[in-house]
C-alpha cells in the first residue's frame, strides 16, 4: 500500500469515528462556525467537530504545524477533501480568518505576526472582518480615504468602511488605510490589523432586501493599530491587498468549498430533489423535459466549474493562483444566480413566499437566498472589475 493510500485509509477511518451525525448534512448558515464567541452555532456538534478537527490540524490542513495546521501535502489535502465529501461532512471552520487573512499572513507576515495570529485563527478563537470598501471607494478601491497617522509605536485611524461583512461579530479587522495622502493612490496605502473591541470603533448592520444583515457600516474615530501589526511595509499595502483578494476568490480553502459543493447548495432540497418533488417524475426522470435539460446543464456546469477550480489550485505553486482567480469570481457569481433562478422556476409560485403558513421554511429560505444572490456579481469586486483583470493580467490585452 502506498503512503497516500494508507493516508486515505486512516483518514476514512478517523472521519467515520469522529464526525458527528448532525454534521453529515447540508450546511445551515446559522450553524457554520467562523470563529470568535460573538456568534455561536445553536448546534453543539459544530464545536465538537471544530475541536476534533483542530486537534488533528485539519481546520487549516495545509498550514504548518507550528501555526495549528497539519502540514499536509497537496495530494494529502485533496484526499482529505474527497473523504469529507464522501460522508457529506461540513467544513469545520470557515470565515475570513482561514480563507483570507491567514493565507496572506503566511506569505507576508513576520514570524511574530504569524505566531500571534495564526494559531488563534486555526482554533476558531478569533473572528476576522475585512475593511476594504468605503462609501466613495468601491470598484475604485485604491481611492480610499480612511486615514492612518503614524504616531511612532502605533497608528491613529479615522474614517469609514462599508459592506464590512460580519463586523458586528468580529474580534479583529484587516484594514486598508491611507498613510501617505500625497503619494499616487496605489502607493500611499498601508495594510493594518487592529482589534474591533476598542474605543473608537463602531459598527452598524445594514439590512438588505433579503431581510438579513450580513454587512455593516464601520466607523473609526481615533482607533488604534499597533505598529507591530503593520503588514509588509508602510505605504505598500496595495500589494498585500491584491494578494488577499486572490486568496478570497480561489484560495486553498476554496478548494475545500469546491470539493464538497455538492452538499452545500442551499438549505433544504438540492436542485434535482426539488424538481422531482414539485414537478414529479415520468419513467424515472423529471417529468418536464425542458426543465430536465435545464437542471442537467446547471449540474454539469457546476461540476465542471468545481473541477476546473480544483485543478487550477492544485497546479498553482503555493496553492493559490494569481489573476486567474478573477475568472472564478466572475463565473461563480453568475453560476450561483443561475442556480437560484432555476430553483425558483422549479417551485413556481411557492418560490415567492416571504412568510406565512402557506410556505415552508425551506421555501422562505429560498426566497431570501435568491434575493441575496443578486449582490454576488458586485460583492468582492464587481463582474466588470473581474473582466478587466482577466483582460489585462490573464490575456495580456493592452489598456
Amino acid at each position: 500500500m502506498s503512503a497516500l493510500s494508507e493516508f486515505r485509509s486512516d483518514t476514512r477511518a478517523w472521519l467515520g469515528e469522529n464526525c458527528p451525525a448532525s454534521i453529515r448534512s447540508p450546511a445551515v448558515e446559522d450553524e457554520m462556525v467562523s470563529g470568535g464567541s460573538k456568534h455561536r452555532s445553536p448546534n453543539p456538534d459544530s464545536y465538537v467537530w471544530l475541536d476534533r478537527m483542530h486537534e488533528k490540524g485539519w481546520t487549516v490542513p495545509n498550514w504548518p504545524k507550528e501555526y495549528g495546521g497539519a502540514d499536509l501535502t497537496m495530494d494529502e489535502y485533496v484526499v482529505l477533501l474527497e473523504e469529507l465529501a464522501a460522508i457529506n461532512a461540513r467544513t469545520p471552520l470557515t470565515g475570513m480568518g482561514v480563507m483570507m487573512i491567514g493565507p496572506t499572513l503566511l506569505e507576508y507576515g513576520t514570524d511574530d505576526q504569524k505566531a500571534r495570529h495564526l494559531p488563534k485563527i486555526a482554533s476558531g478563537e478569533i473572528r476576522w472582518c475585512q475593511g476594504y470598501s468605503e462609501p466613495g471607494s468601491g470598484s475604485d478601491l485604491a481611492s480610499l480615504q480612511t486615514r492612518a497617522v503614524d504616531k511612532g509605536d502605533h497608528f491613529v485611524i479615522n474614517g469609514q468602511k462599508i459592506w464590512t461583512s460580519g463586523a458586528n461579530f468580529a474580534d479583529w479587522i484587516f484594514c486598508l488605510t491611507r498613510t501617505e495622502p500625497q503619494a499616487p493612490k496605489h502607493e500611499g496605502i498601508s495594510f493594518l490589523l487592529f482589534t474591533m473591541d476598542q474605543p473608537g470603533v463602531e459598527t452598524r448592520p445594514i439590512r438588505l432586501i433579503s431581510g438579513s444583515s450580513p454587512f455593516c457600516e464601520t466607523f473609526f474615530d481615533d482607533a488604534i493599530a499597533k505598529k507591530e501589526d503593520l503588514i509588509f511595509e508602510k505605504n505598500r499595502g496595495w500589494t498585500v491587498a491584491k494578494r488577499l483578494l486572490q486568496h478570497e476568490r480561489s484560495g486553498i480553502h476554496s478548494l475545500a468549498e469546491a470539493a464538497t459543493a455538492k452538499v452545500r447548495t442551499i438549505k433544504g432540497m438540492s436542485l434535482p430533489q426539488a424538481a422531482v418533488h414539485y414537478v414529479g417524475v415520468n419513467d424515472g426522470k423529471i417529468a418536464d423535459p425542458d426543465l430536465r435539460d435545464s437542471v442537467l446543464n446547471q449540474q454539469m456546469n457546476s461540476r465542471a466549474f468545481n473541477l476546473t477550480q480544483s485543478r487550477t489550485v492544485q497546479e498553482s505553486e503555493g496553492g493559490t493562483p494569481g489573476a486567474a482567480t478573477s475568472i472564478f469570481k466572475f463565473y461563480g457569481a453568475d453560476l450561483r444566480k443561475d442556480q437560484l433562478e432555476l430553483q425558483l422556476k422549479v417551485r413556481g409560485s411557492q418560490s415567492l413566499g416571504w412568510e406565512g403558513d402557506a410556505f415552508s421554511d425551506e421555501e422562505q429560505e429560498l426566497t431570501r437566498n435568491w434575493l441575496g444572490s443578486k449582490a454576488g456579481s458586485i460583492a468582492g469586486g464587481s463582474n466588470e472589475v473581474q473582466l478587466n483583470i482577466v483582460a489585462k493580467r490573464v490575456l495580456g490585452l493592452p489598456d
